[in-house]
């Protein structure tokens, strides 16, 4: 997939814990797991929004673009 999620760079950057974020942001631990592996489909913008809001950051800092050939799995 051509969409890079760094949601663990950021958290790293903010020394925060997943769980943390969850507790947080309202979300279940698992599915934020998924959405930081890369594994989600897709994300509500009010999960997004809540995310930044609580990372201090924008979803640009948590969501890139790649093309494909740059991408490996």
């Amino acid at each position: 997939m051509a969409i890079i999620v760094n949601l663990d760079v950021m958290l790293a950057k903010r020394k925060m814990r997943l769980n943390d974020l969850a507790d947080a942001v309202g979300i279940t631990p698992q599915n934020l797991s998924i959405l930081k592996t890369g594994k989600a489909k897709a994300v509500r913008f009010s999960t997004l929004e809540a995310i930044c809001e609580h990372l201090d950051c924008q979803p640009g800092d948590i969501l890139e673009y790649r093309d494909e050939s740059e991408v490996e799995d």
